[in-house]
């Protein structure tokens, strides 16, 4: 009786996993279908107005640069569309797109079991780190979450100094945990294969003694719910190889990392749930605040090391999407848990350090087109690989079709003007437009729609003031950082490249020699198109002044959004503000991330000529 139970329960779940295989692929064909239907009908409206008098080369290597700009923006369009509905009509959101989440109770137990924590760090501020660690500690003490979980730190610090505060932390970490043996400190001698390399020497030393891994950075938060979540999900379903939650900007006192964080918040909630439905099984993986099922893991997630010099060969930098291909390769379910709650992690406080850290993105993203041809990839793994490339490549296609469009004045005799009507091109213009911020758009009314939501955020009053703050933001932040990759892509190819170093994660006022360094291409490209077009075509520059004004503002804007006076003014209005803010969690007010507000009567000091902290 037992072996016929045994085999009804394993025919079930076979039949499951078929029948939800079948699903997912036909979600895949519907969005795929959706996808290159609106692509053909942006570019079939693009190259009607190219054509209208003539087809020439000019047209023809515009309409390519333009068609290439259309997939990424297309695919975030009706991923959003999905999970904006999704959200607003079915009755259970996260169960449609991730069903083991239905079964899970919190009455299951609240044992994490073999669970080991990870956090490697290369250079942080010690402080930071045991702060967070010590906090999400007592976090899981305090749920009675089992003794069976450890801490590592795994270091790769190559500083003394750095070292040397490290290892006293840590001692001190001990001499105050109930239970110090769970604590460890691991310091290699060498950065060899930079942070995937730092895991995988924990993965072949220690890794047998656990059964999940979940994978820290330096400024990662999670709090106990959010941890015992991913276990729980983990055990009902065995298939899953990488659960990987939504991860949320902590509080900030930094107007630039508050005023990212929130439109990315908002339009995340809605992309990922509908990235979630479609991809299914292969999901992303982002590389931390992420829960991995390590058996597996280790006998199928051995990162490559790719032929050539860097910065296209070697140790891979970009190690997450690639260890999600591989798990999926292996058969193992790569799984986006699309929920706000409890997974946390520190943006970047300023322009500078914000491109500092997408270039390093970036040139990791590149190296995955050596890996395209990756032998028993599955189809979506390659897509995956695809889409992290084009997110980066669709900077230079753009900047492409720009500057063929300036060309196109020359040609055109000090003019755009097409044989056709111009609210054509306005409209294509608006279209375009539409579809890169609706994401934005439907997050706003889904938050506006949703009173935990709403009311969470301070109301619709301060929702609409903060979505038209990060609306300016996004205009001005966008030519910038466009014309960044598009020269760093381009520095590629002659073996440019970003070194691995510790991210400034601690908010500051930037110097004019600072922003005016690291931002002086921007300006001049953008000072460089303003005249162009004053001279041949003077009636273009009101539509092309967002894009002029994000290149030759760029400084100007770097400086601004660091200002500590900044921060204190939107803080102290609530302005682009956080749930975590107006009512922060246990773990968030451990860890002091709450923005301390002066007093509105407190002096506005002037950074205006103040001196620069970095060369002080």
């Amino acid at each position: 009786m037992h072996n016929e139970c045994a085999s009804g329960r394993s025919g079930r779940l076979g039949k499951d996993i078929v029948s939800g295989r079948a699903r997912v692929s036909r979600r895949r064909l519907l969005v795929g279908g959706l996808v290159l239907v609106t692509m053909t009908f942006a570019i079939a409206w693009m190259a009607y107005i190219l054509g209208a008098d003539g087809f020439g080369a000019l047209d023809l290597a515009m309409l390519l640069a333009f068609g290439m700009t259309t997939p990424v923006v297309a695919l975030g369009l009706w991923s959003a569309v999905i999970g904006f509905t999704l959200r607003r009509l079915a009755h259970d959101p996260i169960g449609a797109v991730l069903p083991p989440a239905r079964a899970i109770d919190s009455d299951d137990g609240p044992s994490v079991g073999r669970l080991a924590i990870v956090m490697p760090v290369f250079n942080e501020v010690p402080e930071q780190v045991f702060r967070h660690l010590r906090t999400m500690v007592e976090s899981l003490d305090g749920a009675d979450a089992g003794e069976g979980f450890e801490v590592f730190v795994l270091s790769d610090s190559n500083d003394p100094a750095i070292v040397a505060e490290e290892e006293a932390r840590f001692r001190a970490f001990q001499t105050r945990d109930p239970r110090p043996a769970r604590l460890h400190y691991r310091r290699r001698s060498a950065n060899v294969g930079f942070k995937a390399g730092n895991l995988w020497d924990f993965v072949q030393h220690q890794g047998r003694r656990f059964e999940f891994m979940l994978v820290l950075d330096a400024d990662s938060l999670m709090s106990a719910d959010a941890v015992q979540r991913l276990v729980r999900i983990m055990r009902q379903s065995p298939r899953i190889g990488i659960l990987q939650p939504l991860i949320v900007g902590l509080p900030s006192a930094s107007a630039f990392a508050r005023i990212f964080q929130f439109g990315m918040r908002h339009g995340m909630r809605v992309y990922a749930m509908g990235l979630a439905w479609w991809q299914g099984d292969s999901g992303p993986y982002w590389g931390h605040n992420a829960l991995i099922r390590l058996a597996p893991f280790r006998e199928h997630c051995e990162l490559p090391v790719l032929p050539g010099a860097p910065p296209l060969g070697g140790h891979v930098l970009s190690h997450d999407q690639l260890e999600a291909v591989l798990m999926r390769r292996a058969g193992y379910e790569v799984r986006l848990l699309p929920l706000e709650d409890g997974s946390f992690e520190q943006n970047p406080p300023s322009l500078p350090e914000f491109m500092r850290r997408d270039l390093r993105w970036c040139q990791g993203n590149m190296q995955y087109l050596r890996l395209l041809g990756l032998d028993g990839v599955r189809p979506m793994g390659r897509l995956q690989l695809l889409l992290a490339i084009m997110m980066y490549l669709n900077s230079p296609f753009w900047l492409a079709f720009l500057v063929l469009a300036l060309a196109q004045v020359v040609v055109g005799g000090g003019s755009f003007a097409y044989a056709i009507d111009p609210a054509l091109g306005v409209g294509l213009f608006g279209f375009m437009l539409g579809m890169t911020f609706m994401p934005k758009v439907l997050g706003l009314i889904d938050a506006l729609l949703d009173r935990r939501v709403r009311e969470g955020s301070g109301g619709a009053v301060r929702i609409l003031a903060g979505a038209a703050t990060e609306l300016v933001f996004s205009v001005l932040i966008g030519p910038l950082l466009a014309l960044a990759h598009s020269i760093f892509i381009g520095g590629l190819a002659f073996g440019c490249r970003v070194r691995w170093e510790a991210q400034d994660r601690a908010g500051r006022a930037l110097g004019w020699r600072e922003v005016i360094g690291g931002l002086w291409p921007q300006t001049l490209v953008g000072l460089a198109i303003f005249g162009y077009l004053a001279w041949l075509a003077p009636a273009v520059l009101p539509w092309a002044a967002p894009l002029i004004l994000g290149l030759v503002l760029a400084p100007v804007f770097a400086r601004a959004t660091s200002s500590p006076w900044l921060g204190q003014v939107l803080a102290r209005s609530g302005l682009c503000a956080t749930p975590e803010e107006l009512r922060p969690p246990l773990e968030v007010r451990r860890v002091g991330a709450v923005p301390v507000v002066e007093p509105a009567s407190a002096p506005r000091p002037s950074t205006l000529g103040a001196p620069d902290p970095a060369k002080a």
